[in-house]
């Protein structure tokens, strides 16, 4: 499954691991997600979602039926 928020659009990235000699070796963030349901009231459905506790915080604060709105808006979300 790809490491990629559903909600957010946040993804893998990669930097640097600088050890204390300041010996620089790739390395890659991944971000925080988690596997949720949601209950959908307007549709009156459970929906199963890939996100970030980011998007979790997205949808607490503007409802989940706008940020699923948002999201296909924007590409994150397929279907």
């Amino acid at each position: 499954m790809s490491k990629v928020c559903q909600i957010t659009g946040k993804r893998v990235i990669t930097g640097h691991k600088v050890s204390h000699s300041n010996i620089k070796t790739k390395r890659t963030f991944a971000p925080n997600l988690q596997d949720r349901k949601f209950f959908l009231a307007e549709e009156d459905k459970w929906v199963s979602l890939r996100v970030s506790t980011n998007g979790m915080r997205t949808i607490n604060k503007i409802g989940l039926a706008e940020a699923l709105k948002r999201a296909k808006a924007k590409g994150f979300l397929k279907g």
